[in-house]
Formats: C-alpha cells, structure tokens, sequence
C-alpha cells in the first residue's frame, strides 16, 4: 500500500510533560519518551541508562520547553 501526498516535513509538537532521548550506542538521532512527572523522568532516564545512552530533555509545555530562571 502506497501513500499519496507530500511527507510531513515539521516535527510533531511535543506534549505536556517531562522527557528523556535514548539513543543506542553510536546513533545520532534517538527516541523521546515522556513521563507524566519529573521523579518518573529520573526513573526511566537511571532504567534506560543502564544498556542505552540517555539525554535529559526536561519539562515540554505547549510543545516548547521550559526554561526556569535561576536565582541569583
């Protein structure tokens, strides 16, 4: 079964939540997982950890990521 039309060329916006990028050793482009809180976030990027290579993404909301000020 072929598809008919243009291939999709923007990224799917990212939902609400915390995320993790796993990548098998020596890829460049990994999978996103989310995770519904941040202590979620941690358990999966320590479980992930142990046979893949993990990047914390941190918190996504409305699609973009949420940057928190430090205080200084």
């Amino acid at each position: 079964m072929t598809t008919k039309g243009r291939p999709r060329t923007a990224e799917a916006q990212l939902k609400n939540g915390f995320y993790i990028e796993i990548f098998d050793k020596g890829v460049k482009k990994g999978m996103k997982i989310r995770s519904e809180s941040k202590h979620d976030m941690e358990t999966n990027a320590k479980l992930y950890g142990q046979y893949k290579q993990v990047t914390i993404l941190g918190e996504y909301k409305n699609g973009a990521p949420i940057i928190k000020a430090s205080a200084s």
